[in-house]
């Protein structure tokens, strides 16, 4: 510091201690008037608002016609056989569940028979009668997926049929497929 100012260390200090006691009492004033907004915020309401007593309606309950929506379910026309355990397969149907694009897919999950069964047809009735139909082909793998549109309704019909290597064709999947499950 220069000479002369009559700034010593200690008064240096109290200077900047001066400063700091401001800034306290500036920031415990405004504290103290943001107290005081509140109080008077809280006692300006004399006395709370009345509630209105309910008033009695009379009403004339009249019965709707209740109707019972019965969902569409195709005839099944052939029995649903197991492939000799030699040429067994494993396929797995379920719904994607998405509301936007539903979807039935349709899953090869392998099994004895994955290089012996030629070709899987798959049809899908869906519940306002449309039918789908795919086919997954040679060469098979296990996770190989068909997709088919299905819809949101949890009605939709799957028929799934094998090619044995002696090209007999057995249906070895029918069943409804619910859009969503919850287990």
């Amino acid at each position: 510091m220069p000479a002369g100012t009559g700034h010593t260390p200690e008064t240096s200090y109290m200077f900047r201690g001066h400063f700091l006691g401001m800034n306290v009492r500036y920031i415990f004033s405004v504290f103290l008037v943001f107290l005081f907004l509140f109080m008077a915020a809280g006692c300006a309401q004399t006395k709370p608002p009345a509630t209105p007593a309910p008033t009695a309606v009379e009403t004339t309950a009249t019965e709707l016609p209740t109707t019972v929506a019965t969902p569409f379910v195709p005839p099944t026309t052939e029995q649903v056989q197991s492939l000799p355990e030699i040429w067994g397969l494993e396929v797995q149907v379920y719904s994607n569940g998405e509301a936007i694009n539903p979807m039935i897919e349709v899953i090869n999950r392998g099994g004895k028979g994955l290089n012996f069964i030629n070709q899987l047809d798959v049809k899908v009735t869906r519940s306002d009668g449309v039918v789908e139909d795919g086919q997954m082909v040679k060469p098979m793998y296990v996770g190989k997926t068909l997709e088919l549109k299905g819809t949101t309704q949890n009605n939709d019909r799957v028929e799934v049929w094998a090619y044995t290597p002696e090209n007999n064709r057995v249906k070895i999947v029918d069943k409804i497929v619910p859009f969503r499950s919850y287990n």
